[in-house]
């Protein structure tokens, strides 16, 4: 039976398991699952262990958006269960292979259905309206599931209008494996029920009834009670003669080993700027005067994990690759959102956004990548947002302020109009501290007021216009700030490029040096030589082409690396940094 049912659907919960922010620990075949309903409705069902260190997620704590396990304090993402947040590496955004196993999930008839190896659609029974039925408390049993369901065969009730008679005519309209159809009839009056049996294990099981038709009130408690007496005798008798036999072996269920490397280093993906997901455009909208809003949904399956900070790369129509910070809240799954802002020199990418893309277009966007990762192990962060640099600030924040800890966020502005996404700034509240009108020099005045003085464990991410950021980084310099509690994000790198030197690149691990000559990118002699290396922005901003630096010494181009970095000559952005001496050697 257990073959021949694994691929089956089975309830595992009944919808009213899954009250507001809570965890149901549910079990089909020896394999134990965390069912918990996020506050966007999705119901998840994933295996019942943190990936660390195997704690059962089911005493966890359900946020509405993110499932927090209680040992360690690992965050798992709503639909997609990747990780979101290891305290111990609060600096490092988790690999996005650190994503828990998943089962599918339809509610229906009053029950959650799921299966350990799905094949077909959630059953559908005729006779019974899924508006319209009243599921009836769930009796544990322990037998295996066969002998549960030939005990059901001669289950005996009385028909709902009819609760207190003892003469009922009950007939089997249809039996299977795991459940039985039966009808009750009396005086007139009949009620069709159907009773699944929910194999938890070789030797347990779980009878989940569901009747036709809603009742209220004294009726529906006197039904209720009804079935619960007689279900619970059916137990007792079912339970006895299963203690005269012998009892199956345990089902072992297989689990898939997480390494340890996997669970506590960052993602290193091996690839160049590819785009192996299709989204389309389910909304676009005005979100401040110059921003457009997208609101972009996957073709087929889930969007990959992200955590707040992370960006993707968008390939629009007109072949131009632009990169855009995802500003979801935590646990906003179903979509990525982004916003662009209509750039006055633009080359031709937000333009294409803007002007060209549409409702219903189809397009191809990166994984996400995330160099701006949030840290939420602050006694206070303070974001200081410029223009269109509130996008991956308005991630951060919501994420803060989901799990109540303390931020401001300072969002730098011409005028009213031109704060973005207001809906989502209504959410934040009064943390959100707008700053409109101000002159460079009054905006240099203002920082030095919310920067000084530097207290300790409080974190500053800053976002936005070139300059805008360059004296955030000054005032907090002088304010005292260490520079390992600054971190910032610029949207493109103004510096002139000097691309006229020549040198050789020596990489260490691949056993193959080359020639960079001029006019050309370490990143673009490496991808000649078969070398994939991950890219995005290719402007020397947003990190994800870093190599470290074995020998030789870098001429820093870029506007990532912070002043030690660049002093410690460790680092080097292979897309536009180059090298002063005549040879560099990279741990590639």
């Amino acid at each position: 039976m257990q073959n021949d049912t694994r691929s089956e659907w089975h309830p595992i919960a009944a919808t009213t398991d899954l009250p507001l922010r809570h965890v149901f620990h549910g079990q089909l075949f020896g394999r134990e699952f965390a069912v918990w309903r996020a506050d966007d409705g999705f119901v998840n069902i994933w295996e019942n262990r943190c990936l660390h260190r195997g704690v059962r997620l089911s005493i966890g704590i359900n946020d509405g958006r993110e499932l927090k396990c209680q040992y360690h304090g690992w965050r798992y993402s709503n639909r997609t269960a990747g990780c979101t947040y290891i305290p111990a590496h609060p600096a490092d955004a988790p690999a996005r292979t650190i994503t828990n196993r998943t089962f599918p999930a339809v509610e229906r008839y009053g029950l959650v259905w799921s299966s350990e190896q799905a094949v077909g659609e959630s059953p559908v029974v005729g006779g019974l309206d899924e508006a319209n039925v009243l599921a009836l408390r769930a009796i544990p049993v322990n037998a295996p599931a066969a002998r549960v369901v030939e005990a059901l065969r001669s289950y005996r009730f009385q028909p709902s209008a009819r609760i207190d008679g003892a003469d009922a005519e009950v007939s089997v309209e249809t039996a299977s494996a795991t459940a039985v159809a039966l009808r009750a009839r009396a005086d007139g009056a009949e009620t069709f029920g159907v009773f699944f049996v929910q194999p938890v294990d070789s030797n347990r099981s779980v009878i989940r009834g569901v009747l036709d038709g809603q009742m209220e009130g004294a009726q529906r408690a006197a039904v209720l009670r009804h079935h619960n007496e007689h279900l619970s005798a059916l137990r007792v008798a079912v339970e006895r003669k299963a203690s005269s036999m012998p009892a199956p072996a345990p089902i072992e269920p297989v689990f898939e080993p997480v390494s340890e490397e996997l669970a506590s280093m960052p993602e290193l993906t091996a690839h160049g700027r590819k785009a192996g997901i299709r989204v389309q455009v389910a909304r676009k909208w005005p979100a401040a005067d110059g921003i457009m809003g997208f609101e972009l949904r996957p073709l087929k399956g889930l969007l990959p994990t992200f955590q707040p900070g992370a960006h993707i790369d968008v390939h629009m129509p007109n072949g131009d690759i632009r990169q855009y910070s995802i500003i979801n809240g935590p646990g906003e799954t179903d979509s990525f959102t982004i916003g662009v802002k209509l750039e006055r020199d633009s080359k031709g990418g937000s333009i294409c956004m803007h002007e060209i893309v549409r409702e219903g277009d189809v397009l191809a966007i990166s994984e996400p990548r995330n160099n701006f990762p949030l840290r939420r192990d602050a006694l206070n962060t303070i974001f200081v947002a410029g223009g269109i640099g509130i996008t991956p600030l308005l991630a951060m924040a919501q994420a803060l302020k989901n799990q109540n800890l303390t931020h401001e966020l300072h969002y730098f502005a011409q005028n009213e109009g031109q704060l973005a996404f207001p809906e989502r700034m209504k959410y934040l509240g009064e943390t959100v501290k707008p700053h409109l009108g101000l002159s460079p020099d009054t905006t240099v005045e203002q920082l030095r007021t919310l920067l000084t003085p530097y207290r300790r464990d409080t974190h500053l991410y800053v976002c936005g216009p070139g300059p805008m950021l360059e004296a955030t980084r000054a005032v907090a310099a002088e304010a005292g700030w260490p520079e390992e509690a600054v971190h910032f994000e610029y949207f493109k790198n103004t510096k002139p490029i000097d691309d006229s030197s020549s040198f050789e690149v020596a990489l260490a691990r691949s056993c193959l040096t080359l020639k960079v000559p001029a006019g050309k990118t370490i990143l673009e002699v490496m991808r000649e030589a078969g070398i994939d290396m991950p890219s995005s922005c290719e402007q020397g901003a947003c990190g994800t082409c870093l190599a470290t630096v074995i020998e030789g010494e870098p001429d820093h181009q870029d506007v990532f690396l912070s002043a030690s970095e660049r002093a410690s000559g460790t680092k080097i952005m292979t897309c536009v940094s180059r090298s002063k001496s005549a040879r560099l050697v990279l741990d590639i």
